[in-house]
């Protein structure tokens, strides 16, 4: 019993954590900022490109950034306690 606890006390920390977790990704002048939550905090469009451009640029942004927090969460989790190999 102490030891599910203990397992779900730990959970608790790796959410709050993980929260915090926040990933950036600018290519041309278009910037997204994502969080652990897989949450989109920010996007930033470059004016000076056609609507076009912008679509396709910030589409590869998001992809990006969804990569690069993936990695950071399944980095945290394999660190804890119980779970990865």
């Amino acid at each position: 019993m102490f030891d599910k606890l203990k397992q779900l006390k730990e959970l608790k920390e790796l959410r709050d954590s993980l929260s915090q977790e926040k990933e950036e990704v600018e290519k041309e002048g278009i910037k997204v900022i994502i969080n652990g939550k897989m949450e989109i905090e920010n996007i930033q469009l470059n004016p000076d490109l056609d609507k076009e451009e912008q679509e396709t640029i910030l589409k590869e942004c998001i992809n990006e950034a969804i990569k690069k927090i993936q990695m950071v969460l399944a980095s945290k989790m394999s660190q804890m306690s119980g779970f990865g190999a």
